[in-house]
C-alpha cells in the first residue's frame, strides 16, 4: 500500500481504553456505538467505570436478607450445625466435582468471562475465586465453598445472555462472597441437593436430617432467597446500568422467548407485582408461600427489588462516594 493510503488510513483510528478491564483497544472513529473491548468483549465507551476497592457489605445488603440471617443466626446450636455439615460433606468435594466435570475458566481458557470476573472482583474488592462453566439445561449458577469459593454458571444461562448481563450474573456470584454469604449458601445448597436429588443424595439427606433441625433448615433457605436480593444490588453496582440487571431478569422469567417481549412492558410489570406486595396481604401471603419452595425470588419480584432500590435514591449515594468507597 502506498504511503499516502497508509498514512490516511492510521488518521481514522485511534486508541481507547476499556471502562470495565483496562485493555487499550484500537478503533476506527464513529466505532463507538458498535466496537467492544477485545480483552472482555463489553462495549466500549469513554464514560467512567466506578470502583468501590473499600464497599463494606452493610452499605448495600437488602434489608430482607439482614432480618432474614438475624433471625437465623438467633436460632440455637445453628453455626455449630452448618460447620459439622460443611465438615463431613467437604468442601474439597464441590472442587474435585468441578475440576472433573466443567471447563475451568482461565486467562486462556474463556479469557472474555475470566476478564467479567476480574472486573467484577476488583470492582467490589473481592479476591479472585475460581470460576467453571458446566453443560445443564437450567439457567442457573451458584457459589459454594467457604474457605475458597467457586462459581459455577451453567451452559443454559450463558446461551442466552449478552456479555453485559454475564457480567451482570457474575457480579451477582462474586457479590456472595463480597456479602459473606458462602458459609451459609454453601450448606443451603446442599440441603437443596438432598431434597432434589432423592436417589442419588439420599446418605446427604440422612446426614442433613441428623445435624439440622426442620427449623434451622426451614430457616436456612427463607435466608437463601433474600440473600439474592442483595446480590443483585451488587450486580447493579458492578455493571452500573439498572437495565442491564433488568433485561438479565427479564430473559429468566422469559426464558428465549424474551426476544419478543416489550422490556418497558416488563418493568411496568415488576412495579405493578411490588406494588400489589405492599398494598395487598392476600398477594404478600401468597407470594411468599410459593417461593418458600424456591431457591431464588420470583425474577419479576427481584426486578421489582432493583427498580425500587434505584428509586429511593441509595445505589446513587453510593456511587456518588469517593472512589475508595468509604463509608
Amino acid at each position: 500500500m502506498p504511503d499516502d493510503e497508509s498514512s490516511a488510513l492510521d488518521t481514522t483510528r485511534r486508541s481507547i481504553r476499556c471502562r470495565y478491564c483496562g485493555q487499550r483497544n484500537q478503533i476506527r472513529d464513529g466505532e463507538d456505538v458498535e466496537a467492544r473491548c477485545g480483552r472482555c468483549r463489553l462495549l466500549l465507551s469513554a464514560e467512567p467505570h466506578k470502583k468501590f476497592a473499600a464497599l463494606n457489605k452493610d452499605q448495600y445488603v437488602h434489608p430482607a436478607d439482614r432480618r432474614a440471617l438475624a433471625a437465623l443466626r438467633a436460632i440455637p446450636g445453628i453455626d455449630t450445625a452448618l460447620k459439622k455439615l460443611l465438615e463431613v460433606t467437604g468442601e474439597s468435594a464441590i472442587r474435585v466435582i468441578f475440576t472433573a466435570s466443567a471447563v475451568k475458566v482461565t486467562p486462556k481458557q474463556c479469557p472474555d468471562l475470566y476478564a467479567k470476573l476480574q472486573i467484577a472482583c476488583t470492582t467490589l474488592g473481592v479476591d479472585m475465586p475460581e470460576l467453571f462453566v458446566q453443560q445443564s439445561p437450567i439457567p442457573n449458577a451458584f457459589t459454594g465453598g467457604v474457605k475458597r469459593p467457586v462459581i459455577v454458571l451453567y451452559s443454559a444461562l450463558l446461551e442466552r445472555l449478552t456479555d453485559e448481563e454475564v457480567l451482570a450474573v457474575v457480579s451477582h456470584e462474586v457479590g456472595h462472597i463480597h456479602a459473606e454469604h458462602v458459609l451459609y449458601l454453601t450448606a443451603a445448597r446442599l440441603i437443596e441437593l438432598a431434597a432434589n436429588a432423592a436417589i442419588i443424595a439420599a446418605p446427604l439427606a440422612m446426614l442433613v436430617k441428623q445435624l439440622m433441625s426442620l427449623t434451622m433448615r426451614y430457616a436456612l433457605l427463607a435466608w437463601a432467597r433474600r440473600a439474592e436480593l442483595s446480590c443483585d444490588r451488587a450486580a447493579l453496582l458492578v455493571t452500573q446500568d439498572q437495565h442491564v440487571v433488568g433485561r438479565t431478569m427479564m430473559k429468566l422469567a422469559g426464558g428465549t422467548f424474551a426476544s419478543k417481549v416489550d422490556y418497558e412492558l416488563f418493568l411496568e410489570q415488576g412495579r405493578d407485582f411490588q406494588k400489589n406486595y405492599d398494598e395487598k396481604a392476600l398477594d404478600r401471603f401468597w407470594a411468599d408461600i410459593i417461593t418458600a419452595g424456591l431457591s431464588h425470588p420470583f425474577p419479576v419480584w427481584r426486578v421489582s427489588e432493583v427498580l425500587k432500590w434505584v428509586e429511593s435514591g441509595e445505589y446513587q449515594t453510593l456511587m456518588n462516594l469517593p472512589e475508595s468507597g468509604a463509608a
